[in-house]
């Protein structure tokens, strides 16, 4: 995960999202069942864009053709409903982070997070905290780490170890950076942009 900068609310956000979400919730104050009320999925195109196709949370492009790009109401909908139609608690997510996100509240937000706060290790791809940080702040890395599943599973580290194998095949470093950011920084920040394929055993 890295620092994501938030973008400007779309134009026509008010009219598409907040106008009809806020009328829901003038009728129903907590709502329990949001069923023909996903308003927030009328900004998943401008989301999208804005983002430039980033998940917020694997910094990994998300296809178009084969990926599934949602919206991640980073303060859950079922806490603060309120927030279920404001462009600033969405975060563009992959389906499968977004699930695995779900209601819980132990994930560092990205609009806030500061500079290497994760780590990539090379050759394993295993994200770790910056071994730099306090004490309490290496537990809310771990503990992100940990409710993303972004270790333990194996199609995370396989999209990151796709990306390592691209560049090392050939694709240029700004292809790189462009699809998958926390790669090329780290690689940038560990001075192995020259050195990756050799890591890597190539």
């Amino acid at each position: 995960m890295i620092p994501v900068q938030e973008q400007p609310e779309p134009t026509d956000f008010a009219q598409k999202v907040r106008k009809p979400g806020m009328a829901f919730l003038q009728q129903v104050n907590h709502p329990t069942n949001w069923e023909n009320r996903e308003y927030w999925r009328n900004a998943l195109p401008a989301l999208y864009q804005a983002y430039a196709g980033i998940c917020a949370y694997s910094a990994h492009w998300i296809p178009n053709d084969t990926g599934v790009a949602t919206v991640d109401h980073f303060i859950p909908k079922s806490e603060v409903p309120h927030l279920a139609y404001e462009w600033s608690n969405y975060r563009l997510t992959s389906l499968k982070l977004n699930g695995r996100k779900g209601s819980y509240q132990d994930v560092l937000d990205p609009f806030k997070l500061k500079p290497n706060w994760f780590t990539l290790d090379f050759p394993s791809l295993l994200i770790k905290p910056n071994p730099k940080l306090l004490a309490h702040q290496k537990e809310q890395v771990i503990a992100t780490i940990k409710r993303l599943k972004l270790n333990d599973d194996d199609t995370c580290v396989q999209a990151r170890q796709h990306w390592v194998l691209f560049f090392c095949a050939g694709c240029s470093f700004e292809f790189l950076k462009r699809h998958a950011p926390f790669i090329a920084l780290e690689l940038q920040r560990q001075n192995l942009v020259e050195m990756i394929a050799s890591i890597m055993k190539i």
